[in-house]
């Protein structure tokens, strides 16, 4: 049956491949990402990281800097300002070895999925990477009544977009496919018997 509820506007659909691949937004550091600070000509002076739960690091001469909300060039300008108390002109780099990203970098999907994850999100994402990361719908997933959340900064609140997963998935409708942002959320209900 058809329901009468509210329909939510779809997205564009995605090409399932890219016709050229293009860098995402500047990547933003986050809880718990792994981290390489490397300072030229004072190896002791550099560490390999994790930024803690807190979002602060610490290397030598260094404590509690702030990390989480800054790109890696920020953070190292950062570092080679508190470093240049010690050693003149000091040129540090940032090395993000292993990222986990802040929550508005990830693409979540929860409900009837084989496993609900939390993605790092990366440039040209799509819905279908998305479902493969996380093992396509189970077998009560009604696919096509999924939902992605998405905020939109014009309008300064949350949007509800329409997925049609079981069509994407099942059918192989390539029109179904749609292009990810930062912080999306995907939700997926079950069939109701």
């Amino acid at each position: 049956c058809v329901g009468g509820g509210a329909s939510h506007p779809e997205l564009p659909p995605a090409s399932y491949v890219a016709s050229k691949e293009q860098p995402g937004e500047e990547y933003v550091i986050g809880p718990l990402d792994e981290l390489t600070i490397f300072v030229w000509r004072n190896e002791e002076l550099g560490a390999k990281v994790q930024v803690r739960p807190d979002g602060r690091i610490t290397t030598p001469l260094i404590q509690d800097m702030p990390a989480v909300g800054k790109t890696p060039t920020m953070l190292a300008e950062d570092i080679k300002l508190a470093l240049s108390q010690y050693i003149d002109e000091p040129l540090v780099s940032v090395i993000v070895n292993k990222f986990a990203g802040t929550f508005s970098q990830q693409i979540r999907i929860v409900g009837a999925t084989a496993q609900p994850a939390s993605l790092p999100y990366r440039a040209n994402m799509t819905v279908l990477d998305a479902m493969i990361a996380v093992g396509g719908l189970n077998e009560f997933a009604a696919g096509n009544r999924a939902k992605l959340i998405r905020f939109d900064p014009r309008m300064g609140r949350q949007r509800e977009y329409s997925l049609r997963l079981s069509d994407l998935l099942r059918r192989g409708d390539s029109d179904a496919n749609v292009m990810l942002a930062p912080g999306d959320v995907i939700i997926i209900p079950e069939s109701v018997f």
